[in-house]
């Protein structure tokens, strides 16, 4: 199934963030799916499996380096 996520990621204890968050936008890109980064959030869109599986790739890889929250939005009904 075809589905769209917003995500949003924030780092915490960290001085720059926006390495984690390119970290992150790599995996997505990696696994083939379609990105499209604006100034708060993400929205990311493919096969379902693959980006649930990103998605998880994505916090434990963040959550690694520091305290992380990552809110997403999965949806199959909006357009992208």
């Amino acid at each position: 199934m075809f589905i769209a996520a917003q995500v949003s990621i924030y780092p915490m204890g960290q001085a720059h963030l926006s390495s984690a968050i390119n970290q992150a936008l790599e995996i997505f890109k990696k696994h083939g799916l379609e990105v499209n980064s604006g100034a708060m959030s993400t929205v990311i869109s493919g096969e379902d499996e693959t980006l649930f599986t990103a998605t998880k790739e994505a916090f434990q890889m963040v959550a690694s380096q520091s305290g992380v929250v990552m809110v997403v939005t999965y949806s199959n009904a909006c357009p992208v």
